[in-house]
């Protein structure tokens, strides 16, 4: 089989690209930045208009975001990294609500056109093929529905196995570019962020197969892992945070029912030890997001334990994870998916684990979530809730049972304040009042 492929330059390949054109950029570490540089001298030198840009969330500059791109490219993101944070709540750029395992769904059902897809991949391997390596999620439904592909080759992409294959016959220009890709490196977990650690771990079973987001958190959990037994991943994402615990045996997925003895993800996000360990590893599936994120799927695995995480939660158990009041901050992302999923699982566990209060002291318990917070996990779906104070049980219980649930794991600081305003609402029905005196 012939597998010689003709490079062009990122300029040249970004001619493609028309004015009202929809473009579609791989996810995270992933992002194409010698193709958007290219993109953004064609905008700076008035060649393109109304070019709309679309991806999850990325790492690294986005320049296409910024004001003085204005009525050139418009960005309407899947979700609102920080490197796009700013512009999107100033109204510069904007943002499309939707569920992670729904994002492919936008392209395939045409409710969005991909004109142009700009993704990277692996090396050709003898038969053809290149893999997308740490970014599947939407971008190979983009890459089935674009009008025309251009993939930047690059040998550090890692050589991922699952849905990570595609052929180059569904590649249209390709760009060589040996761009280490960007790293993700997260602090050592705090006093308050191990103690929730903690809290969660004593949730997670052995046997378990786990979902949990990147971060100060998410590591603290896992670092409580190591005298558990036969876990699994299946998750939107993971970073180095596994990786001991995939050494040591914890992880094995002995005991998932899908992708048995697999782990399961659609992007990534950590070192290059990460990078390394997915490589060429058939351990390792990296999926199309329609999959990882079906909470049907989820569901076929026992003791299924979803980790997210949240901005605010209100006394009622409504779970605000995408907003600051009405501004913007990250987006829906895959929180809901798995916190159905695995409520529907066999002895499954559906937390959100966050600190109880921020940075600057204010309690994110609130008698009410703020002005014009989302609501993103609603108060019919919230199951476990974590802090540093405690893990308590919210499902099947009354709103007058949440309150109390919720104020005992508050930060003692606001615990009197937010009672007060618990009275306030309830304190009419006799239940409440007797449940402060037990």
């Amino acid at each position: 089989m012939n597998t010689s492929i003709k490079f062009i330059t990122p300029q040249e390949a970004v001619k493609v690209i028309k004015s009202n054109d929809h473009v579609h950029l791989s996810s995270v570490a992933s992002a194409p930045q010698c193709l958007i540089k290219a993109m953004c001298e064609r905008g700076e030198a008035g060649e393109l208009k109304n070019v709309h840009i679309h991806h999850l969330h990325t790492e690294g500059p986005a320049p296409y975001a910024d004001p003085k791109f204005e009525g050139i490219f418009q960005l309407d993101s899947f979700f609102v990294g920080s490197n796009v944070r700013k512009v999107t709540q100033s109204g510069y750029a904007d943002y499309i609500p939707v569920f992670l395992s729904e994002t492919q769904k936008l392209y395939r059902s045409g409710v969005l056109p991909c004109n142009v897809a700009m993704i990277q991949v692996s090396p050709v391997d003898k038969h053809g093929y290149v893999s997308l390596g740490t970014s599947v999620d939407a971008t190979l439904a983009a890459v089935e529905c674009a009008d025309t592909v251009i993939a930047v080759v690059n040998k550090y992409v890692p050589r991922a196995f699952g849905d990570a294959f595609i052929h180059v016959s569904q590649i249209d220009l390709f760009v060589q570019d040996d761009t280490p890709l960007i790293e993700g490196h997260f602090t050592e977990p705090n006093e308050t962020e191990t103690a929730i650690g903690k809290y969660c771990a004593e949730l997670i079973e052995d046997g378990a197969c786990l979902q949990m987001g990147i971060g100060a958190i998410p590591n603290a959990v896992l670092a409580q892992l190591g005298g558990h037994k036969n876990l699994g991943i299946h998750t939107e994402m993971f970073a180095d945070g596994v990786l001991p615990l995939v050494r040591s045996g914890v992880i094995n997925g002995r005991n998932k029912v899908t992708d048995k003895g697999k782990m399961v993800s659609t992007f990534l996000m950590g070192s290059q030890e990460v990078y390394d360990f997915i490589d060429n590893n058939p351990g390792v599936a990296m999926m199309d997001v329609a999959y990882t994120n079906n909470p049907f799927i989820i569901a076929k695995n026992p003791k299924f334990t979803a980790i997210n995480s949240a901005l605010q939660i209100d006394l009622t158990g409504q779970v605000c994870a995408d907003s600051l009041g009405t501004k913007f901050y990250s987006g829906v992302g895959g929180q809901v998916d798995f916190i159905y999923g695995s409520s529907m699982s066999e002895g499954g566990k559906a937390i959100i684990a966050m600190p109880s209060v921020t940075n600057k002291g204010v309690s994110k318990i609130a008698n009410t979530l703020n002005e014009g917070a989302g609501v993103v996990t609603t108060r019919s779906h919230i199951h476990w809730f974590v802090t540093e104070y405690g893990a308590v049980d919210l499902y099947g219980k009354s709103l007058q049972e949440r309150a109390r649930a919720l104020i005992s794991v508050a930060h003692p600081d606001h615990r009197e304040a937010l009672d007060k305003a618990a009275f306030e609402r309830y304190g009419s029905h006799h239940t409440y009042i007797k449940m402060c005196c037990e």
